[in-house]
């Protein structure tokens, strides 16, 4: 199996952040929130239940890479050309699934593109997916040209 990309690891937890909530918490354990498209989350971007226990940073890691792994191993599925490409192309898919879920990868033209191998398209695929909870968020507008760069450059 392909090891996650850094660059991937580097992605999610730059976009996901560790998330400390609430601030006071003198342990600055991570605690459920709500994320901005509506789903229950902890740490970095894992999904959970409203009543998950805090969890450390280091707590948060673990998670990271076992989403991260999972997420890998769906985009190879989906789009098994990755396998070959510039490692970067493959982190910026797998932080891509990793943040909509593999369900929206396998149905998506973005695959299509990427199996065809045509960068500038996939490129574009990717920069539409900014919505969450109905609206544009700023943050995946951001996350979505970050992982664009990875795909295609000029």
């Amino acid at each position: 199996m392909i090891e996650v990309p850094q660059a991937a690891i580097e992605l999610a937890k730059r976009f996901e952040g560790f998330h400390r909530v609430p601030k006071s918490d003198p342990l600055r354990r991570a605690h459920p929130y709500i994320c901005p498209a509506g789903y229950w989350t902890i740490g970095y971007g894992r999904l959970c239940k409203p009543d998950h226990p805090p969890i450390n940073e280091e707590e948060g890691e673990i998670y990271l890479r076992q989403d991260l792994r999972t997420a890998l191993a769906a985009t190879l599925r989906y789009c098994p050309v990755l396998a070959t490409e510039p490692e970067e192309r493959l982190a910026a898919i797998a932080d891509f699934t990793f943040n909509l879920g593999a369900g929206r990868l396998q149905t998506s033209t973005l695959r299509r593109r990427v199996n065809q191998r045509d960068w500038s398209s996939a490129a574009k695929e990717l920069r539409r997916w900014v919505y969450g909870g109905g609206k544009v968020l700023p943050g995946l507008v951001v996350r979505r040209e970050a992982e664009a760069l990875l795909i295609y450059r000029d």
